[in-house]
């Protein structure tokens, strides 16, 4: 649950604000002008602040200018009815998140509240390391560690300790899962930029079309439906860092204009001649080969190398299992708390079955399976039947889905042992071995009705009548 100040000199629309923030689950704190807001932020700690431009006293560019000098890291939605392009660029100057025109629709309030709180608990969660040699100290009270022992991870910890505070490009690499984004929030939470703002941009789930509008903004009217201005992330991240993940999917097009950006430090707007300066601190990562990407001609040289100033590889976990009793403590730790479980052990079975298993998706996947196993669990301790991994969770959706595909693999995967056991005679022993098990199994379904268990099977009776006499199933006494 957040809590949310909401600033502005119009009862109703408070009133209206706070009681659409608490259907929604938020604590909600109102005041009606800039200095009772400034006092209430001294005293108590908000995720998210609206504040009106226009008020009497403290107009809410003040406010905001006050209140970013001392709670930077608190994101800041300007509400105004007066919107020009100057207001909201001089309001993203003194560090605004967003500005709202009122009227505004709920959907595009609920829309950047949802994103404003994301970026307010990415700036907050600390991402603290495991290791305690290495130059950076474990953060106080992180909401986050990065685990591992493995002398793999421990030059991952040296690397980020040596390139935290340097403002420099990390291109950060790595299979799926393997926690990049917790390595560049690390650098983040480190770095002379720490108080500044951090934000993510996902170049995989982005549409190409919308990309360019998401990065630089535009200007009201640069294309069909710009209805407002509207500014770019890294306008909004002047001063901070951007976090690219998965650039390796970003389209040449606007590789090239965000090439220009960390070379030049500025940029147009869509619909704009105007230059825009910021000062970024870029923070990339991917699943690809960006060499391979290059050759290919799907990445482009330049910004390859622009980016890897300095190269962070992760392991992937199948390459470090003696971490796994250290992640799965940290887990069990986390969501025991979370979900307010009494659990005080994982048994050695347990961890010997998590050790055994190659970790397709990383470390995400031990993570997700975890969280399974302890909200499946019901006492203290973690057994191996608590956990499934996702090859078994899928096996059992294929078999529901698909029983005769379900059951061919099943056959596939035993029928190397069959052949091995039985030799010569693989196919006669089988053969009379399934249709035992098969028949035995038919009648007790049918309490050994034969008629009943003939016509399950597809057999006559007289049939039936050889193979009970064949395999000696009589019916229990």
């Amino acid at each position: 649950m957040s809590t949310i100040l909401i600033v502005d000199n119009d009862e109703g629309l408070l009133h209206f604000l706070g009681r659409f923030f608490k259907r929604q689950g938020h604590e909600v704190v109102t005041c009606m002008e800039g200095t009772s807001a400034l006092q209430r932020i001294g005293d108590e700690s908000f995720d998210m602040i609206l504040l009106d431009y226009k008020m009497p006293g403290l107009n809410g560019l003040e406010t905001l200018s006050r209140i970013k000098a001392a709670h930077v890291r608190t994101p800041v939605v300007i509400m105004t009815a007066h919107g020009t392009t100057e207001t909201a660029i001089e309001a993203m100057k003194l560090g605004a998140y967003e500005y709202l025109l009122k009227p505004f629709a709920t959907e595009e309030l609920e829309q950047i509240t949802a994103d404003a709180l994301e970026i307010s608990r990415l700036m907050k969660e600390v991402v603290g390391l495991s290791d305690t040699n290495t130059r950076i100290a474990p953060a106080e009270h992180a909401g986050v560690s990065i685990v591992g022992s493995h002398r793999k991870m421990q030059e991952v910890f040296k690397a980020v300790g040596q390139v935290a505070e340097k403002d420099v490009t990390v291109l950060i690499t790595g299979e799926s899962g393997t926690g990049k984004e917790l390595v560049a929030r690390a650098i983040y939470c480190h770095s002379h930029r720490k108080d500044r703002p951090f934000m993510a941009v996902n170049c995989a789930s982005i549409p190409d079309n919308l990309f360019e509008s998401e990065l630089f903004g535009f200007e009201r009217g640069a294309f069909t439906g710009a209805d407002r201005s509207h500014i770019g992330k890294f306008e909004r991240c002047h001063t901070g860092t951007l976090f690219f993940d998965e650039i390796g999917d970003m389209a040449l097009e606007t590789q090239a204009k965000v090439l220009r950006v960390l070379q030049e430090g500025e940029f147009e707007r869509l619909g704009s001649t105007e230059t825009v300066r910021v000062d970024v601190r870029a923070l990339a990562a991917t699943n690809k080969n960006l060499e391979d990407e290059v050759q290919a001609g799907r990445f482009r040289k330049d910004l390859y190398y622009r980016l890897k100033v300095i190269s962070i590889r992760l392991p992937p976990l199948r390459d470090r299992l003696d971490d796994v009793p250290a992640l799965v403590k940290y887990f069990v730790s986390r969501f025991a708390a979370e979900y307010s479980k009494q659990l005080h052990y994982v048994s050695d079975q347990a961890i010997s079955k998590l050790q055994t298993h190659d970790w397709p998706g990383n470390v995400r996947e031990l993570e997700n399976c975890i969280r399974r196993a302890v909200v499946v669990c019901q006492g203290d301790v973690l057994r191996p039947d608590h956990i499934a991994f996702e090859d078994e969770r899928n096996s059992l959706r294929d078999a529901s889905a698909d029983p005769e595909a379900h059951l061919k693999r099943q056959i596939k995967a035993i029928a190397p042992e069959i052949l091995h056991v039985n030799n010569s005679r693989a196919h006669a022993n089988v053969i009379d071995l399934v249709e035992e098990i098969l028949i035995t199994e038919a009648l007790q379904l049918c309490s050994y009705n034969q008629v009943h268990t003939a016509r399950m099977l597809g057999i006559s009776r007289n049939t039936l009548r050889h193979r009970i006499k064949k395999y000696r199933l009589a019916p229990p006494d």
